[in-house]
């Protein structure tokens, strides 16, 4: 069985969908990637959009991963043509979505306001995840999402802060002791 196989049948078996319209089980050799540009105000606001899905608490927050480069190389090595626009247009549409609720932009919104607008648009996008066919594209806010968990779990920060990370790797034990409130192991 090759290694693409097994990860679909993964991926079909535990009704994951992995980083965006197949992406993750293509690779990373994208010969069709054209020359997207992501300019500083993209990513600031992508660091922002993450901080508002994962905001610092008692550990620090999407943003102190600086969860928007990891996007930007995912979406420029990863991506097919058609997935690149969805991705970078859902910027407009957040931020036209901010505009119409709260009359200014998305960075202008308050934190709360953000909260209550990423939660109306996650909602609206795995309402469109159950009902889209097979060769559509992934809605752009699970695109952004799906990148912000990824850039953020796989960062310093992220593996160091957020979980129990362990810096020599040692037998595997499957039967871990766990008691509420201990953090995922790493």
């Amino acid at each position: 069985m090759e290694r693409r196989e097994l990860l679909k049948m993964i991926a079909v078996l535990t009704g994951t969908a992995f980083i965006g319209g197949g992406s993750f089980l293509s690779g990373c050799n994208n010969a069709d990637a054209g020359p997207v540009e992501f300019s500083q105000a993209n990513l600031d606001f992508l660091n922002e959009v993450g901080e508002t899905i994962l905001p610092a608490t008692a550990t620090p927050g999407a943003k102190a991963a600086n969860v928007s480069k990891v996007m930007k190389a995912v979406v420029t090595d990863c991506y097919d043509l058609a997935a690149q626009p969805v991705f970078l247009g859902g910027i407009k549409m957040i931020n036209d979505a901010s505009n119409k609720k709260f009359n200014h932009s998305f960075l202008e919104a308050t934190p709360p306001q953000r909260e209550e607008l990423v939660k109306e648009i996650d909602k609206e996008a795995r309402e469109y995840q159950k009902t889209k066919k097979k060769d559509d594209m992934d809605h752009y806010f699970t695109m952004m999402k799906q990148l912000t968990l990824l850039g953020y779990f796989t960062s310093e920060v992220g593996a160091k802060q957020a979980l129990r990370y362990v810096p020599i790797p040692q037998r595997y034990d499957g039967c871990i002791d766990y008691h509420k409130g201990d953090k995922a192991v790493y």
